[in-house]
């Protein structure tokens, strides 16, 4: 058993119940603003229960196995992108562990100049401090830079700090995309 499943099993709550309370409590642990074992002993609290320490292990460990698939076609292209020279950046909201097994498990993530995790910035989409991060972190003028994510809020976010927005829905629609920007700045991706 794997997945939201495999949540819902360890903390002994499932459905919408376990869902509500798992979004509401994580923008904090997305940010850095708590660690793993604060958020699910806060999500326990929550519940009404309360998780021992080898349990928040087991949830911590499943959370993160469960945000670990990619899309192989968005990796091939992101390596055919940084391979016709387009700089890139990566803004993620994820907490330390996932960041920390992405790292140590996807080589891929070398073709970002920039990686913007939520938890190391303390910052998350669509925060507009996350979004300065980047153009920072970039060196380019917010117009110079095409943001891609698959969540039209984050999307609009962008937008609004004067990036390009992109709404990505497939590779193609990003290619076409991309033929209409030109080849300079850089984009941002939703990593899981």
């Amino acid at each position: 058993m794997g997945g939201k499943g495999e949540l819902e099993r360890l903390a002994g709550v499932d459905g919408s119940e376990f869902w509500d309370a798992y979004w509401a409590l994580r923008a904090p642990y997305d940010r850095g603003d708590v660690d793993g074992p604060g958020y699910w002993r806060r999500l326990g609290e929550r519940l009404g229960t309360r998780f021992d320490e080898r349990r928040v292990a087991e949830l911590i460990a499943a959370d993160v196995s469960s945000w670990s698939a990619v899309d192989d076609a968005m990796v091939g292209l992101v390596a055919e992108l940084a391979a016709g020279g387009r700089r890139l950046g990566l803004l993620s909201n994820i907490p330390e562990e996932l960041a920390r097994y992405y790292e140590a498990q996807h080589a891929w993530l070398g073709h970002f100049e920039v990686r913007a995790f939520s938890c190391r910035i303390g910052h998350a989409k669509p925060e507009p401090a996350a979004y300065d991060w980047c153009r920072r972190a970039l060196s380019a003028p917010s117009e110079r830079i095409l943001f891609v994510d698959d969540r039209e809020g984050n999307v609009r976010a962008a937008e609004a700090v004067g990036m390009h927005g992109h709404l990505f829905t497939s590779p193609e629609g990003l290619r076409a995309r991309l033929g209409t920007y030109g080849d300079g700045g850089g984009g941002g991706a939703e990593g899981a």
